[in-house]
């Protein structure tokens, strides 16, 4: 079963992939596929394939590369690797091939470095690199947010307190159905947030601020529109 299921032309396949101990298995029968992104496949040392590169605020471009990473479920990740330590900049790796109003997404993230932050997120219906809703964890303060972003301004919409180390691997999630977004944190809901300033169809993106060194695996979206 191949890594991601979604065809060139845009339409799906019948099966949904599931990972489970490291394997994709498949499973009939859904309307969707999960579609897991093949970071194992993309060339080293170079932009993963399949996305676009954006970020709010200032600052220096972004710089999202394929990374060699032994702890990494397939010992290769996503990370965005630039070190400006502009306190408003939010990288964002725009996953192209999919765009969906309601959508269920997952990543393993591992904060490695940052002096201003050490944060790891995923952005859901953006339309520009201004708009979008981005839940997001931090490891230097220890919290998980969930914000909507609306030409260029943040504002927090609900957030827990909860422990994120540095240097480990999480699994954040943030399930978009209308007005609610249920955000889960290694397994864990969290809370669920209701907000309709976003209601069509948008990307999916990694997101990370500041300075932040952070690496991604297993990422996974669902579209349920």
């Amino acid at each position: 079963m191949p890594a991601s299921h979604l065809t060139r032309g845009g339409s799906f396949a019948v099966a949904v992939a599931i990972l489970i101990g490291g394997t994709l298995i498949p499973v009939f029968g859904a309307e969707k596929p999960a579609i897991e992104i093949g970071i194992a496949n993309m060339p080293p040392a170079q932009e993963p394939a399949d996305f676009t590169f954006w970020h709010t605020g200032g600052g220096a471009p972004t710089e999202w590369l394929v990374v060699s990473d032994p702890t990494a479920v397939r010992q290769s990740a996503i990370a965005q690797t630039s070190t400006d330590p502009t306190s408003y900049r939010f990288p964002l790796a725009v996953y192209k091939p999919v765009s969906a109003a309601d959508v269920d997404v997952s990543v393993r993230f591992k904060p490695v470095s940052g002096k201003i932050d050490q944060a790891g997120g995923i952005a859901v219906r953006l339309t520009t690199y201004d708009d979008y809703y981005v839940a997001r964890a931090n490891a230097l303060e220890d919290n998980v947010r969930f914000y909507r972003v609306v030409k260029g301004r943040r504002e927090q919409v609900d957030g827990i307190n909860t422990k994120v180390a540095g240097n480990q691997w999480h699994t954040l999630g943030l399930r978009a159905e209308g007005d609610a977004s249920t955000i889960s944190f290694d397994g864990k809901t969290l809370f669920t947030a209701h907000d309709n300033t976003f209601a069509n169809s948008g990307r999916v993106a990694l997101w990370t601020k500041a300075d932040s060194i952070t690496h991604f695996d297993t990422l996974r979206i669902m579209p349920l529109d």
